[in-house]
């Protein structure tokens, strides 16, 4: 199984920011997180501005139309084309506007697909800890809901974007031309309107930066209680998982109060004001004295009439379009955090390994934000062929040790070699190829049987799948229990499927990947005993000449392995046989012992009248 499916396994169980540093040294603005599909945004703005510049001229026809119906001799012929003349204009403002916004609809669509084929490439590189120590409530909301800000962004706004500068440039410019004095009104009322609309806004960036804090909080605490459904319908009374959401909803809700509350009387100006009617009305006070007086002829006067609404309306979607801005930035500054954690580096052209030996080499590696080392001076030889089991009490460092060989991390100090070669020195391609891992948890696609196990080698036949599924004793039950066989959907995280079932499909995928080096999660921690046998005997057929690395819970699934390496406090304290090691008295000796001792706990039933309690007992 490569780094990539691996992660795929990873456990929600803490929050961070990834790389706080990467993100101060990068800054980047909107346009050039958007930049994929800078061409087509800016031809849908030019599409945009020629749709203005088209509705202005259909407006400003009614000069010469005004001008025909006031006049003595008026000429129906003309003024019925100036009117045709002016309505096909309208039709094809109409059919610029749809086309900038068809534009730019596809060029979000396209920067979707771009920015999360980028984002998941590039979190199959980094760091595995980087990953599990961010959660999914802050990897959905950058994949999913932050590249969505940006479509948006992309789809609705860039068109208007381009209007919104450029139509009170071009309608202020126009006024002026015909009539300077009712284009300082004009100029005055808006001022109004922007002074209104900068109170509303006050302290937007704060606000947004607690809002979207939130917002993640919310999102965070809804997967903790949806992914943990079972233990919050058992043992939640509405004090724990449903009250942080409770908690995390209303805090967000309070940001929300108080930024409305405060923004409340500036936004009733600013809408008010920015409305066509205040506008219209204003020049028409102003105006129409001047029209009696002569001081101003009429076809202008109604020419600045219809083009005060245009002004007008203009300025209205500032207010969103200031709102998507701000979510914009606030999604690309988490887009770029991520893009800014620096990836494992790889070598170009890999150094393949000489066989399937494994050896750790003096390794010490710190877990990020942690004070004590994961392990500390790692040293351990695994021959070609052998099976060595990593035993310990838990946070010995086991599992750490079994991860690196999959280069979820590169280790602080040490190598770690396969067949002789630093892992660093190989490709992806190369590693995972050398080496698989199968999950004490299960992990499978909501996708058919077939998909989930040619998920190691795409370009399996079918026959190469089915071969895969006998080995791993789960051809049987794919057939005979499954609605449609190797076809049947196993649903999300393979919910259709029993633990053991999921757990033989995983084991099938591995077979089917033909790593010569195998890393074993005590594949049978959760079965009951007849998916135990049978998991056993997959996992016999798995382990044909290969190399194993188990990483051992239970000890006595690892009483035959070739070599026992017995980490405490991530140092190796002991190595050898079961039997060396138990004779040697030490911390492997006290732990079967213990394994011992809690394999003969029981429940015993004392006395037969109906007062009988049953207790726990160890028994021996």
């Amino acid at each position: 199984m490569s780094p990539t499916l691996a992660a795929r396994n990873a456990t929600d169980e803490l929050a961070a920011s990834p790389d706080s540093e990467a993100l101060e040294r990068s800054e980047p603005s909107v346009w050039s997180v958007i930049a994929p599909v800078g061409r087509e945004i800016r031809l849908g703005m030019v599409v945009s501005v020629v749709g203005l510049a088209v509705w202005l001229g259909s407006i400003m026809m009614f000069l010469p139309i005004v001008g025909e119906l006031v006049a003595d001799d008026r000429d129906s012929q003309r003024l019925v084309t100036l009117l045709a003349m002016s309505f096909g204009l309208v039709v094809v403002s109409l059919v610029c506007r749809t086309i900038a916004f068809r534009i730019s609809h596809l060029a979000a669509f396209r920067l979707e697909q771009v920015l999360r084929t980028e984002l998941t490439t590039h979190l199959a590189k980094v760091p595995y800890g980087k990953v599990l120590s961010a959660g999914s409530g802050a990897i959905k909301k950058v994949i999913v809901d932050d590249v969505r800000a940006l479509h948006v962004f992309v789809a609705d706004s860039t068109p208007t974007y381009a209007r919104v500068f450029a139509a009170p440039l071009v309608t202020i410019v126009l006024m002026f031309v015909l009539d300077w004095r009712l284009a300082l009104v004009s100029l005055v009322v808006l001022f109004v309107g922007l002074v209104a609309m900068s109170f509303a806004f006050r302290d937007a960036d704060t606000v947004r930066r607690e809002l979207d804090d939130a917002n993640e909080r919310v999102s965070g605490v809804i997967n903790e209680y949806v992914q943990g459904m079972q233990v919050v319908r058992t043992f939640d009374d509405g004090s724990g998982s449903f009250e942080r959401y409770r908690t995390a909803l209303r805090e967000m809700t309070e940001v929300l109060r108080e930024w409305t509350g405060r923004s409340r009387f500036g936004g009733y100006v600013a809408k008010t004001v920015f409305a066509a009617l205040p506008m219209v009305i204003t020049l028409i006070v102003v105006g129409v004295p001047m029209y009696r007086n002569g001081s101003i002829d009429l076809q202008t006067l109604v020419v600045m009439l219809m083009l005060a609404p245009t002004l007008t309306e203009s300025m209205v979607p500032i207010v969103w379009l200031q709102q998507a801005i701000v979510d914009a930035a606030a999604s690309v500054k988490r887009i770029e955090r991520w893009r800014a954690v620096e990836v494992l580096p790889e070598v170009t052209v890999g150094v393949a390994p000489l066989d399937a030996s494994v050896e750790l080499r003096n390794v010490t590696f710190r877990y990020e934000g942690r004070r004590d080392d994961a392990l500390t001076g790692v040293s351990l030889q695994a021959p070609a062929g052998t099976v060595t089991a990593l035993v310990g009490p838990s946070g010995s460092g086991k599992s750490t040790a079994a991860q690196l060989l999959l280069r979820f991390w590169d280790p602080d100090d040490g190598q770690v070699l396969i067949g002789g070669v630093d892992l660093r020195d190989m490709t992806s391609e190369q590693l995972s190829r050398t080496v698989g891992f199968v999950f004490q948890t299960p992990f499978l696609l909501a996708d058919t049987i077939t998909n989930n196990i040619r998920l190691a080698r795409p370009d399996a036949s079918d026959d190469d799948v089915e071969r895969a599924a006998r080995a791993a004793h789960a051809h049987d039950f794919i057939v005979d229990e499954l609605p449609d066989g190797y076809d049947t959907v196993v649903g999300e995280r393979g919910a259709s499927l029993s633990g053991g079932q999921r757990q033989r499909i995983t084991i099938a995928r591995t077979i089917l990947q033909d790593a010569p080096v195998i890393v074993l999660d005590e594949a049978t921690a959760f079965a009951d005993p007849d998916n135990e046998a049978k998991i056993h005997l997959a996992l016999a057929a798995l382990a044909q000449g290969k190399t194993l690395i188990v990483v051992a819970h239970r000890l006595s699934t690892v009483r035959d392995a070739h070599q026992i390496v017995v980490l405490d406090d991530g140092r190796v304290s002991e190595s050898g046989t079961h039997a060396e090691l138990v004779a040697a008295g030490g911390r492997y000796a006290r732990l079967w012992s213990s394994f011992n001792r809690a394999r003969d706990w029981g429940v015993r039933t004392h006395g037969d009248g109906p007062s009988d309690r049953s207790t726990t007992t160890a028994r021996g």
